[in-house]
């Protein structure tokens, strides 16, 4: 079985079944975790320099920004709005 990729916007994506959360940025915990993951060099930055609109936290603990807000990105979770690795190759 082939992983199901989720775009979390401009031209990057995930591993569907290793994202835990997905969670808005602007409580002051998010920040910690994000801060924290980033000294830890947990963090992956996906925004392309946009704001951060959405926090995704994967089963190995990484972190990973997205400029896609929280709801967009669980809509994309659907069978309808996920991506296949042969859907990438075409």
């Amino acid at each position: 079985m082939s992983p199901t990729l989720v775009s979390i916007g401009f031209g990057n994506s995930v591993v569907s079944r290793r994202v835990i959360a997905i969670i808005s940025p602007n409580a002051a915990p998010i920040r910690r975790l994000r801060d924290e993951a980033r000294e830890e060099r947990r963090l992956i930055d996906a925004t392309q320099g946009r704001r951060t609109r959405s926090v995704l936290i994967t089963d190995s603990n990484h972190v990973i920004l997205s400029a896609i807000q929280s709801e967009t990105i669980a809509q994309r979770f659907s069978p309808e709005g996920t991506l296949s690795m042969e859907d990438l190759e075409e």
